[in-house]
């Protein structure tokens, strides 16, 4: 399943030449992730209720092409790794004539929200494990 959402990049995102901000993408990503995991019935805040948090572990980003203020961006995301231990997200961002922009990933971990330690989720939740393990069979 693949998630897509629509951006209008605000002024403030956007540097001196008037190209969006290299710092801005995270900020795109985690935005994207969380519509994502809303849409696969996963909301982080429920996932937080279980005990659980995701800790960002690792993030890629690679630029293609500039972004620019008020030109509507849309960001493709999919689950596209996963073991027991963390997940990784994929997000490739287009402008509105299909050009490709960017390509990002972010590798999260599955940690124990009291004690900050990794857990196993398939172990921990083997419910969850196996509702993501069906979403990326499908991708």
């Amino acid at each position: 399943m693949e998630g897509i959402i629509k951006i209008l990049p605000r002024y403030a995102e956007t540097d001196q030449m008037g190209i969006i901000h290299h710092s801005v993408y995270a900020v795109w990503y985690e935005q994207a992730r969380t519509d994502y995991f809303n849409r696969i019935g996963m909301a982080y805040d429920e996932i937080e209720k279980t005990g659980l948090m995701t800790p960002l572990v690792e993030l890629n980003c690679k630029y293609k092409r500039p972004a620019y203020y008020n030109q509507e961006v849309e960001i493709r995301t999919k689950l596209v790794e996963l073991s027991p231990a963390k997940f990784t997200v994929e997000y490739n961002i287009y402008d509105k004539d299909g050009n490709h922009l960017n390509i990002g990933r972010t590798t999260l971990a599955w940690a124990n929200k009291e004690t900050f330690k990794v857990v196993n989720l398939k172990k921990e939740r083997p419910e969850m494990y196996k509702m993501m393990e069906d979403i990326l069979e499908k991708e």
